[in-house]
């Protein structure tokens, strides 16, 4: 019974003596050896997938910039600016009287198409679900409203001009907020997903940094315990670790530059002159619903006021056109505004025209100089200068995608570059420790 007791009294002793062998190898030289291969094993996998996965996350992030943030961003710009357009050819059309011109009319039936198109495009996003709807819903009841409106005055009838008033408060009153909120929750997005795609990964450079510095504190011991003052394995470890972290830091620069340029030349640019746009076709359309309502549009001339102050100032060459032509980098764009700014000049003398002949009484004289086909009519002028922020924007919008690009192509090798470097480390390491670690066996 004694001898049993003493052999089960033995039998938790030995992890203890385990450990205890354990403990006294590490502290010996080849224990040490052995745990320091370990772990620059360890560290070239740890190295390998958090800057692989780093990378990987980067490239979906300026990836999705120019394929879905910014795409979305444009619908949501296209929805404002169609339902703006469409309202503002609706009224002109209406002003026409009778049969419309058949230019106008397929202009507002574009219109309407491109805003369906865009909402189409829209229907996956999350950002702003009750705008959407409103959008979705409203724009029917809209259309049905200015055909009422088109019928009545195809056949004289005045109650026309009441469809067509409605189906502008409706406009204005519903689908246009929606929009508008639309847009924000998209460029809200596309700015917040910019700011992110260029923030610098310091994590992913510490690491590496980390990674460089163990591999020469490993030689520095290794000079220290063997005397020997160049370990190869470790030096090509570490050539490599100096080779990702130059690569790294290298791209992930580019990738910020890229990214700046693309809001400097891209993003920046096109906010403004996409506020241009709706400034110049609000300012249109309540150009035209002034005379549509003859005699009771002073709200709409006030709002036309406030549109051409905000879209050009005092002169024209100001408000949003002047500071789109500010920020402008590209040289064609800078010619689109002074175009731009031309036409809104011309654009504001037409339209003290227009209101001195109707004030005056001249109510066809005002029609004529607002719908009319000639060059100097305000809807030419309004063509115009709407052509070319079109332009601007379209330059705008190419440069950011350009950069975009540029940005996605720094990070194309880095991924599998990074992880061919961390087996590189990994083995390199290794082969290099047990060079010494065989000296003792």
């Amino acid at each position: 019974m004694a001898g049993v007791i003493t052999r089960a009294a033995l039998v938790p002793r030995a992890p203890v003596r385990l450990w205890r062998f354990l403990r006294k190898f590490g502290q010996s030289t080849p224990g040490r050896l052995i745990g320091m291969a370990a772990g620059m094993v360890v560290l070239a996998i740890i190295m390998g997938v958090v800057t692989a996965n780093g990378v990987q996350g980067k490239g979906d992030q300026v990836r999705d910039l120019a394929t879905t943030a910014e795409p979305l961003s444009v619908a949501a710009q296209d929805i404002y600016r169609a339902l703006q357009d469409a309202d503002a050819t609706a009224s002109s059309a209406f002003l026409a009287g009778g049969i419309e011109p058949a230019a106008t009319r397929q202009q507002y039936l574009a219109d309407i198409a491109q805003a369906t198109s865009a909402l189409t495009l829209e229907a996956g996003t999350v950002v702003a679900p009750d705008a959407l709807q409103t959008l979705s819903s409203q724009l029917p009841i809209y259309a049905g409203l200015v055909e009422t409106a088109r019928a009545n005055n195809r056949q004289g009838f005045p109650v026309g001009a009441a469809y067509l008033r409605e189906a502008s408060g409706l406009m204005r009153g519903k689908l246009l907020p929606a929009a508008e909120q639309l847009y924000k929750a998209e460029n809200a997005r596309l700015t917040a997903e910019q700011d992110a795609a260029t923030a610098f990964p310091i994590g992913e450079v510490v690491l590496l940094l980390i990674t460089v510095a163990l591999l020469f504190a490993a030689q520095w011991y290794l000079l220290g315990t063997t005397n020997r003052l160049v370990n190869t394995g470790l030096v090509v470890a570490t050539g490599a670790a100096v080779v990702a972290l130059l690569w790294t830091s290298a791209a992930m620069t580019a990738v910020t530059v890229h990214l700046d340029g693309a809001q400097r030349d891209g993003s920046d640019q096109v906010a403004v002159l996409v506020q241009a746009r709706f400034a110049a076709v609000q300012a249109r359309a309540d150009e035209t619903l002034t005379l549509v309502v003859r005699g009771t549009g002073q709200s709409y001339q006030a709002d036309y006021l406030a549109a051409a102050n905000r879209l050009g100032g005092r002169d024209g060459s100001e408000g949003l056109l002047g500071q789109a032509r500010a920020m402008a980098t590209d040289p064609s764009v800078r010619t689109a505004l002074d175009n731009a700014i031309r036409a809104q000049q011309a654009w504001t003398t037409v339209h003290r025209r227009i209101r001195s002949a109707d004030d005056a009484g001249q109510y066809s004289q005002a029609v004529e100089d607002s719908i009319g086909t000639s060059a100097g009519s305000s809807g030419s002028l309004f063509a115009d200068l709407d052509k070319n922020l079109l332009s601007a924007l379209d330059t705008a919008r190419t440069a950011f995608n350009r950069q975009a690009s540029a940005a996605d192509a720094a990070l194309t090798l880095l991924r599998p570059g990074l992880i061919v470097i961390a087996v590189v480390i990994g083995v390199a390491s290794g082969w290099g420790i047990w060079q010494r670690l065989r000296e003792y066996w």
